[in-house]
Order: structure tokens, then sequence, then C-alpha cells
């Protein structure tokens, strides 16, 4: 396969994002933290770049991919409704929190599109943190662009979440 069977892929882009999965590694490993993922949207492209880290075997615990609100409602212990929500993205973070029984958790819950979901508009994500202390964040964020690129800027500001996450 060449480089033009990839579709464009951006060189550039693959090595910050491997360079933002190494880093979140190094401060994991230098704090004895350890990480954790729950994806919908990104359909579990976060934790296999993540888990593509250097010594990803020693802060990485996984990632559950609940791409189906079941998995979300019955695995993470989201409250049945909306999935594209605060409560979900919080629910979403503690639950594999506490499944994988790691330090950091991030989760992500949105719509990538091509149509609205819930109600909620192409573009929108919510982010879910939960910190070593055990609080947890939620942000919002509204996205532009086709699904691809929808989830791509999604995991670009996971990737950022996890580096504050991890900083010290």
């Amino acid at each position: 396969m060449s480089d033009d069977d990839l579709g464009g892929l951006d060189d550039d882009y693959a090595s910050r994002t491997e360079a933002a999965c190494a880093r979140i590694g190094e401060r994991a490993k230098a704090l004895g933290l350890t990480v954790a993922v729950a994806e919908s949207l990104t359909g579990g492209a976060l934790v296999a770049r993540l888990a593509a880290a250097p010594g990803s075997g020693e802060w990485l615990r996984g990632g559950v991919v609940a791409y189906d609100r079941a998995v979300k409602y019955e695995v993470l212990g989201v409250p049945r409704g909306p999935v594209v929500c605060e409560v979900a993205a919080r629910a979403m973070a503690e639950g594999v929190a506490r499944l994988l029984r790691a330090d950091v958790a991030l989760s992500l819950t949105g719509v990538a599109g091509p149509d609205e979901q819930d109600g909620m508009p192409v573009g929108t994500v919510y982010f879910g943190v939960r910190t070593p202390e055990g609080e947890v964040r939620v942000e919002h964020a509204r996205f532009h662009g086709d699904p691809g690129e929808v989830v791509e800027r999604a995991l670009d500001h996971g990737f950022a979440l996890l580096l504050r996450a991890t900083a010290r």
C-alpha cells in the first residue's frame, strides 16, 4: 500500500498525535497514574492511539467503546435518556474509571454526523474528565466539518484534556 492509498493522511497530524500520546504516557508514568477511556463517536480511535504510545502497558488500563447507547446504560452506568449530554459524559468517565480501576478517565460522547441525534446538532461533543482526586469535570464543544473531521477534532481535544489531567 502506498501513501497515496491512505487518502492524503496528514503526516504532521499523525506525528502530533503520536507526540501527544507519548507525552500523556510519560506524565502518567512519572506520576504513577493509570488512564482509561470511554468513547462513543470516536469508535475506539482514542484508545487505539493511546495504546500505540511507547510503554502504554505501564499506564493505560484500557477503554470501552460505547457506540451503542445500551452499552452506555448497561456497562458504564449512564442514566437512561439522552446520551449526548453532560450527564452522560460524567457517568461515562465515572463508569470507566470504576470498571477499569483507573486514576484518570476521559469520556467522549457526541454526534459526528451526518445526522443529528437526540436533538443535538452534528459536531456536538461532551467530554468528561475524571481527575486523580476523583473529581469529574465536563466540557462541551461544537466542531464543524464532515464526520471524519469532527472525530479528529474531538480526538485532539481529548488528548489535550488528558495532557491537562496528567500534569502536576
